[in-house]
This record gives structure tokens, sequence and C-alpha cells, in this order.
């Protein structure tokens, strides 16, 4: 019974040191008040003295007569005299709200909707009615029951070289390490069949990036509709073929899913399940360049020359990727030639990883 009859008081006494506190909260809120009234009307008075003073220089310049000058004056004056009784209006009312509820009142954060009404209101009302409201049905995302399309960004960086006609890789004159490739790009992946997502149908664009780095102290040169590669008269520090090209990836890919069923969605997910896609692509050469890097009698020279170097307009291909979950093998062969018109045929080939993000 002791250890109950102090429990009890505990409470009483904490109960009633945080009406204490709430009322000493409320009694601080109520001064500060007070003090911003008395600076809203000292704020006012400056403002029209500026007003005034401004009115009096025009006066004096002969831009107004004294006769403006004084209806102008009285105009400020009255707008000041609203704006002191407007704003000190709002102050006085907060002032009575907090003293009339001792500090217990109602936040404006409270949010309202109406029954059968899709717009959400702030809780200021004015005749019954809500004095703020907007729309949320136009913003609301609405949750697709099958939700057969995603996207993903793409990713990938690799080695890059080239298969010439009558030898073998190990036999490129361009190096097998220097020579790399970079893509980027953004791809949709939809299921084929409504009720299996064993197959899907993935397609987008990509920006490819594909570098050739000659063997030795070699540069590409252009001689008419051929571009061959010719040693350099200085010592080269770097050598290197850039093409840029855009293209339109399209693939079928194979692989597993778990499936997932709720009363409002079905999903197919592929995370950490193994792909299998094959497919091609087809685009454009947006530009071809060659940068050099080389000593020059002890100056360090860069040049970056930006010509056509014969290669192919027209970019298309096939690729193929496998892998798991967004860290994908990836592999793919330009069908058409680097170079248009060249006596032997050279297409490039690149081998890489390619992330799914």
């Amino acid at each position: 019974m002791r250890k109950i009859t102090l429990h009890l008081a505990a409470l009483f006494f904490l109960f009633v040191a945080f009406q204490v506190r709430g009322q000493e909260d409320y009694k601080r809120e109520v001064e500060i008040l007070k003090a911003q009234r008395e600076r809203i009307i000292e704020q006012e008075k400056e403002a029209l003295k500026f007003e005034v003073r401004d009115i009096n220089k025009r006066m004096e310049r002969g831009d107004i007569s004294e006769a403006e000058a004084k209806i102008l004056k009285e105009e400020v004056a009255k707008r000041r005299a609203l704006n002191i009784e407007n704003r000190v209006g709002i102050i006085d009312n907060k002032i009575a709200l907090l003293e009339r509820n001792e500090g217990d009142v109602l936040t404006l954060t409270t949010v309202d909707s109406l029954d059968n009404d899709d717009r959400v209101h702030l809780g200021i009302m004015i005749d019954g009615r809500p004095a703020f409201s907007f729309n949320t049905h136009r913003w609301r995302h609405k949750i697709k029951y099958d939700r057969r399309t995603y996207s993903d960004f793409v990713f990938a960086i690799g080695l890059n070289n080239a298969l010439i006609e009558g030898q073998s890789i190990d036999d490129s004159p361009y190096k097998i390490g220097g020579s790399r490739f970079f893509e980027m790009g953004w791809q949709w992946r939809t299921r084929v069949f409504r009720n299996s997502n064993w197959l899907r149908f993935n397609y987008g664009f990509s920006f490819q990036f594909n570098g050739l780095k000659p063997e030795g102290n070699q540069i590409f040169v252009q001689n008419g509709d051929q571009t061959v590669l010719e040693d350099f008269e200085f010592d080269l520090d770097k050598a290197k073929l850039r093409m840029d090209n855009l293209v339109f990836p399209v693939h079928f890919e194979f692989g597993p899913s778990k499936f997932k069923k709720t009363d409002r969605t079905v999903r197919y997910s592929i995370r950490n399940q193994f792909r299998l896609g094959v497919g091609g692509y087809g685009g454009f050469n947006l530009g071809t360049r060659q940068k050099l890097k080389y000593d020059r009698d002890g100056e360090n020279v860069k040049d970056k020359l930006k010509r056509d170097y014969n290669t192919s307009d027209l970019i298309y291909g096939v690729s193929g990727y496998m892998g798991f979950d967004g860290v994908l093998l990836y592999l793919k062969y330009d069908l058409n030639p680097i170079f248009k018109d060249a006596d032997i045929k050279q297409n490039n080939i690149s081998l890489g990883l390619r992330f799914d993000i």
C-alpha cells in the first residue's frame, strides 16, 4: 500500500510540474508576441518616415507638386496605418488564443480531407470551407497490378580490338591491354509472355566509345580511301584512335525469375537470378578522332586530330551477355568493317563487363 501511495504521489507531482511548465511556456510565448507587436509598430513607422522623406525629395526636385506630395503622403500614411492594424491584429489574435486556452491550441499542420474527395485541405476554415486545397489525385501514382516493363541504366567497360581478315587476333597490330571500350545507355525490359517471365525483350539506346592503340611507334594515316598504320617521325608516348557511336541495342533475354503475388500486385523479380541475352544493335558513327602524345625536340606535344579516317558511317553488329543479377560478362562484335573500302577487312570486337543499374 505504501509503494502504491508513493507512486501515485510521484505521478501527481510530475503532472503538476508539467502543468506549471506548460503555463510558463505559453506565458513566455505571450511575452514574445507582445514584444513583436511593439516592433511591428516601430517598423511600420520607420518605413513611413522613409516614404515621406522620398516624397519630399521628389517635391524639392520638382518631379511632383506640393498638392501631389500631400496626396501621396496621405496615401502612404493610410497604407502604413492599415498595415499596423492588420499585423497587430494577427498578433493580438494569437495572444488571445493562447491566453484563452492556456497554451493548449491546435496547430496549422493538421491535414483534413473531406469524405469522398480527392483533395487535401489545410486545417484553416473560412465559413465552414477550407481556405486552401489542392488536388492530390492528379499526382497520385497508381500502382499497376501487373508491371511488365522495367528500365535500367546500362554501363559497360572492357577490352577492345579488331579481328583482321586472314590473321589471328594474337597477330593484331593493336595493343590488347591498351585498346579499350566504354558504353553507357538506357534500356527497357519487357516480359514477352503474359503468365511467364522466362523470356524478356530488351531494347534501348547506348553511346559506344571504341578505342584502338597501335603497337610500336605507329599512327593511323588516311591516304585517300585507305587508312593504314605508318611509323611516326617522333617518339610516341601515346597514340589512340577513338570511334564514337550511337546505337540501338535489341536483345532477347532468358532466365528464371521469382514470382510474387499479393492482393494488389503481381511481380516477377530477376534479382540474384542467372541471365542470358542474345541480340544485336544498329546505329551511326558520331565521330572519329586520333589522339597523339609525343616529344618533339624536348617539347611535349598533344595533338587531337578529328577526321573521317574512312571509318564506317553505319554501325551494326551482334552482342550477348550472361551473368547474375546486374553484373554480366559482355561481348559485342561489329559486322560492319572498321574502315570502308579497306584492302584488308577489319571488324571491331569488344569483351568486358556490363552493369545493369
